[in-house]
């Protein structure tokens, strides 16, 4: 039961970031009306680097469906990390309103690297 239950997670994780990489390309998800103004100046901001958005889209898609895989989940998990603590705290900081759905995504990554944290020991000894 525990392993339908973490590749149901892990699916619907990896499918959320490989849909939000692939609308960083193709912005096929339109902005909100009622986005604060402080979060669409922090978009506008990032927006400004060129190299950026890609980059963090190019790491979502590929992280994304690693994690759907079970053999590679544990790659995509850390692949993701730095991105899903960057949506952690920009909602802490900036959105709060969207705050327990960071809280969710940062519980699912934290979850699978916790149960495969004997594939990371090697890096660390």
């Amino acid at each position: 039961m525990k392993n339908k239950i973490l590749f149901g997670a892990s699916l619907l994780f990896g499918l959320m970031f490989i849909n939000s990489g692939l609308n960083k390309f193709f912005q096929y998800i339109p902005v909100p009306a009622d986005l604060p103004e402080n979060m669409v100046n922090l978009m506008k901001s990032f927006m400004s680097i060129n190299w950026l958005m890609p980059l963090i889209a190019v790491v979502e898609i590929i992280g994304g469906i690693l994690f759907i895989t079970n053999k590679y989940r544990a790659l995509g998990a850390i692949i993701i990390l730095p991105i899903n603590v960057g949506i952690f705290l920009t909602h802490a900081i900036q959105a709060p309103n969207m705050l327990p759905m960071a809280i969710i995504l940062m519980g699912i990554n934290v979850w699978i690297i916790v149960e495969n944290r004997e594939k990371y020991l090697p890096m660390i000894k």
